[in-house]
This record gives C-alpha cells, structure tokens and sequence, in this order.
C-alpha cells in the first residue's frame, strides 16, 4: 500500500540514506584531483555489485546533464544519456548541499512507480563540482534495504495480521450488536415497540455500544494494518479515546435512568442499586472531563 510504504520510508530515511552515502563514499572519493570519467565509471560498476536491486545508477555533469547511459540489469532501462536532469531536486539539493542527499519518493520514468534517487557529488582538488552520481532505487526496495533485520519485518507482518484479525472479530461484535437491537425493534408492532419504554432504552444502549465499538475498530484498522499517519496522529488518539469512552458513559446513563423508572415502578426497594450506578456515571463523566482537559492543556 502506497500510504504505507511513504510512512515506513519517513521512519527509516535516516538509515537508508547513511547505507546508500556510505557505498558511493567508499567506491567514489568525493574529492579528486583529476576526477576521470571512465575511472568514475569503473567504480559505478563496483557499486552494482553490492546493490541487489536498484533501477539505474548514472552519472551527471556539473550542469545536470547526464553524461553516461544508464548503468541497469534490465534492457529496457537503459539509455538515458545527454538528457538533463538540472531540474531534479535530488540534482540541485545535492549542489545547493554540497553532500551526498537521498530524494523524496516520485514517479520513475522507468516503471512508472515510487522511486527515490540518492547523489552523490564530486569535486576536484580545487573543490569544483565535477560530476554527480546517482543510483535510482524503488521505493519498496529503499524499504527493504533500511530495514534493520528480517526478523522486524516478520514481527510487523504479524503484528500487522493480528490487529486486522482483532479488527474483524469487533467488528463482527458491533454488527451483532447492531443486528440483535434492529431485530428487537423489528420483532413488535409500532405501536408496541412505543409503549415498551424498557425494550427502547435496551435498543438505545446495544446501538450505542455498538458505535462505541465500530469507532475502535475504524481506528484500529486504520492506523495499524493501513499504517495511515497524521501530523496530529496524538490528537487522533485523543479523540477517539473520548469518543469511545464518551460512548460508554452515554450507555451506562442510559441503563441507570431506564433502572431508575424500573425500580420506582415495581421494586422502589432496590432505588439505591439505581443510584450507585448513576454516582458511578458522574465519577467516569468528571473523569472524561479532567482527562479532555488536560490533553487540551499539553496541546
């Protein structure tokens, strides 16, 4: 999922780029004295053999015109040569930087899917900038090389299975709640369903505890088997931590007032079983409020 892949790159970016900067540091000085195109080549060719999987590696001169074909194991990626790449930002950051940078991800003209561009600048002894070196790397491939062990890829896939599998089972919860108070509600004749005072308020609180539980499962899913992340992913959490416990409040109100006109009907003894339950309501309602107010506050 593309979603996915670009916040799993934003995690590991850091790593990615110090593997990919250390290759072309260690196979292409950054400062020679006379660099030499068909020795600058040469060590091209290096790199590749310790790259499993790239697109193309190629080389630019100081303007941002390539100035070799493309270096790739695939035929119909080759080519590439006098086509100007000054445009680029992985080309004018690298200048502007003076170091070796790793681009964001954007649409290769090779495959027509995410891809990111490490560069690599070299200079001679008198610290111009001769050429530019760069090596195209797919997205999911950048991911695959960041990543500090397959193990922690196992570990995420399963973590991964295992909330999607948690995720249908509530969600399966809330459909029944939802289909067991619709039924309730459908099983008497309207004039019936109206006059059955305790029959609305059960439908009222299974309907309830069933958004309560549908809005945790949306959540859930999202963020850990979409991997979906917002700039305000906190504040997200925030809220759907109120909206569900909001929703549970709302549930308990509505079964201690339907046990209020219960009991003051048939069994007024057993009021103060009712009204246990109400100050219980008002304990978890001023809980809710310290707790929005203090997250308002650390915002």
């Amino acid at each position: 999922m593309i979603i996915q892949e670009v916040q799993q790159f934003a995690e590991s970016r850091t790593r990615a780029r110090a593997y990919i900067c250390y290759l072309f540091s260690r196979n292409i000085p950054s400062h020679l004295p006379n660099p030499n195109l068909l020795e600058i080549k040469k060590s091209l060719d290096k790199i590749v053999n310790e790259v499993d999987d790239f697109e193309a590696l190629y080389l630019l001169d100081d303007k941002g015109v390539q100035v070799t074909d493309n270096i790739t194991n695939k035929n119909n990626y080759e080519g590439g040569i006098e086509e100007s790449r000054s445009s680029k930002s992985y080309f004018y950051r690298c200048v502007n930087e003076k170091r070796c940078v790793l681009s964001d991800p954007y649409p290769s003209m090779l495959t027509n899917e995410l891809t990111v561009t490490a560069s690599f600048p070299i200079y001679d002894n008198k610290n111009e900038l001769r050429y530019v070196a760069c090596i195209d790397i797919s997205l999911k491939d950048i991911i695959k090389i960041a990543q500090p062990s397959s193990m922690q890829s196992i570990f995420g896939n399963f973590t991964k299975i295992t909330y999607g599998m948690f995720s249908f089972a509530l969600f399966a919860i809330a459909f029944l709640l939802f289909f067991n108070s619709v039924a309730n509600l459908l099983s008497h004749s309207f004039f019936t369903a109206i006059r059955d005072i305790d029959m609305m308020f059960k439908s009222t609180i299974l309907l309830t505890l069933s958004l309560a539980i549908f809005d945790l499962v949306k959540t859930i899913f999202e963020e850990e088997v979409l991997g979906k992340s917002k700039k305000g992913e906190a504040h997200d959490i925030h809220k759907t931590m109120v909206r569900f416990l909001g929703s549970i409040v709302i549930a308990l109100a509505i079964e201690a007032l339907m046990l209020v006109f219960k009991f003051a009907i048939t069994d007024p003894g057993n009021m103060l079983s009712a009204i246990y339950l109400i100050i219980g309501v008002s304990v978890l309602l001023v809980s809710l409020a310290i707790y929005v107010k203090m997250v308002s506050v650390k915002k």
